[in-house]
């Protein structure tokens, strides 16, 4: 059964950073891929980062160039490095994985919602100005 757990949300002021943690339970390396999620009150949930069974990135254009996301296989662990935070970017973060395929690629953009079929519960990141 698979089951993906996140942790390292919080609180941070405007230009902060925060690490977010995925751990995954249930997949054996190489046969998924994962990606990150947010939703902010009122609206759509978005793609912010993706990654591909054999480790390509993919970023929303909002966040290029301030997140990271990275793997450890080892500990079959996903994160989300986030720099140089703003108040827009506030909202629940979730990291959501499926079986590897060719529906994990989408064109060098996030893949949207639908392709994951797990998800985890979710965790708050609130940025102030």
């Amino acid at each position: 059964q698979v089951q993906l757990v996140e942790s390292g949300g919080g609180s941070v002021q405007s230009g902060g950073s925060l690490r977010l943690s995925c751990a995954v339970y249930g997949y054996t390396y190489n046969e998924y891929c994962m990606a990150w999620f947010r939703q902010a009150p009122g609206k759509e949930r978005e793609g912010v980062a993706a990654i591909d069974s054999d480790g390509t990135t993919t970023y929303a254009d909002s966040v290029k160039g301030r997140f990271a996301i990275s793997q450890d296989n080892a500990k079959n662990t996903l994160y989300l490095q986030m720099n140089s935070l703003n108040p827009e970017d506030t909202a629940t973060y979730y990291c959501a994985g499926t079986y590897a395929g060719i529906w994990c690629r989408s064109g060098g953009l996030v893949p949207g919602a639908s392709v994951y079929s797990h998800w985890g519960q979710g965790t708050q990141v609130t940025v102030s100005s």
